[in-house]
């Protein structure tokens, strides 16, 4: 089996899971309790918290844990608008799922939602959002690194154009950028990421609202360590979340150096086939290969090389299947080549060999459906 699917789930790696265990045999108490277990188990949340906040460069009232970005990305939209019937919304044609959306439902509850351009590098027009942005402008959500194509995303450069609107917050889903790239949340009103998508555990997620940011939960009853997440707080799967963030920023440049060792030999394997063209800009994260053999759906390559045991994916993992992908629609124009497009993504776990084994695949795959 050859896994290229990393940017949808990666293997927690041992020193997540040990910190689960510890956590989990250590603090038994509900965080909720008023007793001597209870409070201790407090007291062990509240460090978490701070060391995440820490990491990210946030206060420690600012973080709070979720089940994982979708949850987080869904409170964020719908916390923001829950006190308004109506109002202009921008985002972009770029996003996960749990993005895109909610941001359709809040459409057919009447708000008017506008998609910022995308530029022929995969890039979102920060001119394209100061031009949309309106007095009435309600939330501006930017991916800051998409998963289809891996583009980086000028946050920066947007958050200034957000600034200068004041009734107006910047919502940024960071599930692809944080722990794989230096990632700042200066300007960002609320964000978010998933330690899945970096050797943590599945079922845990980190969204970060800003202290003047008003948002409504969307989990209600029951308390908790925060007002804006109802439920037993998860110690055991908040300490795999910090273990994870920190080992993550602790091997950052060298695993970025091993990904883009194995994402430069790939584009250069590519070049060969007449018929393949790479989606993802030459300075997109090297996570995320994307491309397009021409004439062969994505669906199909995708199926053709499960056969051999090779994993990609079809666009994200949580979209739906059979629809061409709105990224590569985005930045080229082509339907065909949107409904070609496949995805690989790479991890500092892939090996020199799975490469080798892949490239051999791919030729007989791409020669089985050419010919």
């Amino acid at each position: 089996m050859i896994y290229l699917d990393y940017s949808a789930n990666t293997p927690s790696c041992e020193e997540v899971l040990l910190s689960f265990l510890e956590a989990e045999r250590s603090y038994p108490g509900n965080a909720n309790s008023d007793h001597t277990l209870g409070r201790q188990t407090k007291a062990e949340m509240a460090r978490i918290t701070s060391s995440v906040a820490d990491m990210l460069g946030v206060r420690a009232n600012e973080v709070i844990f979720t089940s994982g970005s979708s949850e987080s990305n869904n409170t964020a939209i719908f916390g923001i608008t829950a006190h308004k019937n109506k109002g202009h919304i921008i985002t972009t044609k770029l996003e996960h799922a749990s993005v895109s959306e909610p941001m359709r439902i809040l459409e057919s509850r009447g708000f008017d939602v506008d998609y910022a351009d995308i530029m022929p590098n995969g890039k979102v027009s920060p001119d394209s959002v100061e031009k949309l942005i309106r007095g009435d402008t309600v939330l501006v959500s930017v991916t800051a690194v998409d998963s289809e194509l891996g583009t980086v995303q000028p946050i920066r450069e947007i958050s200034e154009v957000v600034k200068s609107h004041p009734g107006c917050v910047f919502h940024v889903d960071a599930t692809q950028a944080v722990g794989k790239i230096p990632f700042s949340l200066d300007g960002v009103d609320v964000s978010c990421c998933s330690p899945h998508k970096f050797y943590g555990i599945c079922g845990v997620g980190i969204m970060i609202k800003k202290s003047h940011i008003r948002l409504e939960p969307l989990i209600h009853g029951g308390s908790s360590t925060t007002l804006y997440r109802s439920g037993t707080p998860a110690l055991s799967l908040a300490a795999s979340a910090e273990k994870a963030l920190e080992t993550a920023n602790v091997h950052l440049t060298e695993r970025y150096e091993t990904v883009k060792r194995h994402n430069d030999e790939l584009r250069d394997f590519f070049k060969a086939y007449d018929k393949v063209k790479i989606n993802s800009p030459s300075d997109a994260i090297p996570h995320i290969l994307n491309l397009s053999v021409d004439g062969v759906k994505g669906t199909v390559f995708r199926r053709e090389l499960d056969k051999y045991g090779v994993c990609v994916s079809v666009k994200s993992a949580c979209s739906s299947d059979g629809m061409p992908s709105d990224a590569v629609l985005a930045i080229c124009g082509d339907r065909r080549r949107a409904l070609s497009s496949w995805r690989i993504s790479l991890s500092h776990l892939t090996t020199t060999d799975e490469i080798e084994q892949f490239k051999e695949i791919f030729d007989r795959c791409y020669n089985t459906l050419i010919n």
